[in-house]
């Protein structure tokens, strides 16, 4: 088990030059709402315990050279559960977060909704959606780390709900909190290390790493944005609807592709061009990333269940300093999970106004029995439909294989771009000739038919060029 941090301490850990937000004044019934009897006596010992008198702290902290809203959660006050009040500071958070244009960071330790405020505690976590539907809508980001516990509707709205999720090792995560699970409940499916490897959690840092993660990734999230405004004292009563630049019609450049790693001479025949994209020493698309991005931070898995390490998705600083958001094959069969991955970092980065670059390289989409079982094909409709409904342009590399369908669902159309050790073709040259009933000794024959090398995708005006080698 992670250790647990009060929510001062998680608040140090993760920035400096903490300012906290007034505190929005709701009138209280003795006992609470419900009248529940003893209510007054439990939340004045949780007080004199914690020094806090509600289970959330929220304000302003620096975390590297960017401000932020911070929310965080103090589980030494009755377990950290929302209540009315817990709901009246998150919601007033988020509204300075939007007056302000700052992003929220979410520090999450919480059990549940309060059972001494009965539903009204419940229908908090409908308030804190709102509040989280409405930043997003502003295009501002939103980063939750997940403490020890994170369990019930605070998981499954500033936790799951948010756009990056980090999580601290050993950490209890899990819409069920450990007092309501089934007795037969194996307990290693409720941690971090179980959640990322789901598809939930994007990475599981170290406490010691946490604020250079959160640094990095609010700089490379609010590259594109204006300086925020200067705080205002008191408190914010008005709503501020604020859309992204995406969303309000603000232009977007393309990137311009990679450069080419590869061999530079292209290839005589389709055969050859399927020998230079399948050839081991080839470079992949860890390469193409670590050439073009002088920092980056991955995102993980499809918030459904499943994650796929044959498609690299995440955020990096591209030319110029210029933030990106890409997504990469890495030369294998692409799984549902990635297809679905791919797709919600199009539709992140779209959201918050950043291009996109994909690097085309897989034989195929994966075709296997677990695959069609996972939703294979639903999961490459939904990537072809966040290409072609991309808020913000994408520019393609294809940088080895293009297998199919579960290459071109990855393409941009009209802006992509091909290596000279590339090939793209509407199916394998032996699948193709398997199909028309040819003998195996004319795949060669049926390579050079489909027209797959690069110089010949330009012809047919399936790509727009074929790039340069690095350094010419």
């Amino acid at each position: 088990m992670t250790e647990r941090f009060s929510a001062r301490e998680a608040i140090a850990l993760a920035g400096d030059d903490f300012r906290e937000l007034p505190v929005p004044m709701r009138e209280f019934k003795p006992d609470g709402p419900l009248s529940w009897q003893g209510y007054d006596d439990s939340r004045r010992r949780a007080l004199t315990r914690t020094g806090e008198d509600e289970s959330v702290v929220c304000g302003t902290a620096v975390i590297g050279s960017t401000r932020a809203v911070l929310i965080a959660f103090e589980f030494g006050f009755l377990g950290g559960s929302l209540g009315e009040r817990t709901g009246d500071r998150v919601e007033a958070a988020y509204t300075h977060a939007r007056a302000h244009r700052l992003p929220v960071v979410s520090l999450v330790a919480t059990g549940g909704s309060r059972m001494q405020e009965g539903m009204l505690a419940l229908t908090q976590l409908q308030r804190v959606a709102r509040q989280s539907a409405l930043a997003r809508e502003a295009g501002l980001p939103q980063i939750a780390v997940l403490r020890d516990p994170t369990t019930g509707g605070g998981w499954a709205t500033l936790g799951a709900g948010a756009d990056v999720t980090l999580a601290l090792p050993g950490a209890q995560v899990g819409f069920a909190g450990s007092r309501v699970r089934p007795s037969d409940a194996d307990p290693a499916a409720y941690t971090a290390e179980a959640q990322m490897a789901a598809g939930a959690v994007d990475a599981v840092v170290r406490e010691e790493e946490l604020r250079e993660t959160l640094a990095l990734w609010l700089t490379l999230l609010t590259a594109p944005a204006a300086e925020a405004e200067g705080e205002v004292e008191g408190e914010v009563e008005v709503e501020v609807e604020v859309e992204s630049e995406a969303a309000s019609g603000g232009e977007v450049e393309p990137v311009p592709p990679p450069a080419a790693l590869g061999a530079p001479g292209l290839p005589a025949t389709g055969w050859d061009a399927v020998r230079h994209a399948r050839s081991p020493e080839r470079p992949r698309a860890a390469a193409y990333l670590d050439a073009y991005f002088s920092r980056r931070a991955a995102i993980s898995g499809d918030r459904c269940g499943g994650s796929d390490d044959g498609m690299l998705c995440g955020f990096g600083s591209g030319p110029a300093g210029r933030t990106v958001a890409y997504a990469a094959q890495c030369g294998t069969a692409t799984r549902p999970a990635g297809y679905r991955t791919a797709a919600r970092l199009i539709r992140l980065a779209g959201r918050l106004g950043f291009p996109v670059l994909t690097l085309v390289d897989t034989p195929g989409a994966a075709n296997d029995a677990q695959a069609e079982r996972q939703g294979a094909g639903s999961a490459i409709a939904d990537l072809f439909a966040a290409v072609a409904t991309a808020r913000t342009p994408v520019t393609t590399l294809v940088i080895g294989e293009g297998g199919s369908g579960g290459a071109l669902a990855l393409a941009a159309p009209g802006n992509t771009w091909a290596t000279p050790d590339s090939y793209f073709s509407v199916i394998a040259p032996e699948l193709a000739a398997a199909i028309l009933k040819r003998p195996a000794s004319e795949v060669r024959d049926t390579a050079d038919q489909l027209r797959i090398r690069p110089q010949d995708l330009v012809e047919l005006g399936v790509i727009r060029g074929i790039v340069e080698h690095a350094g010419r």
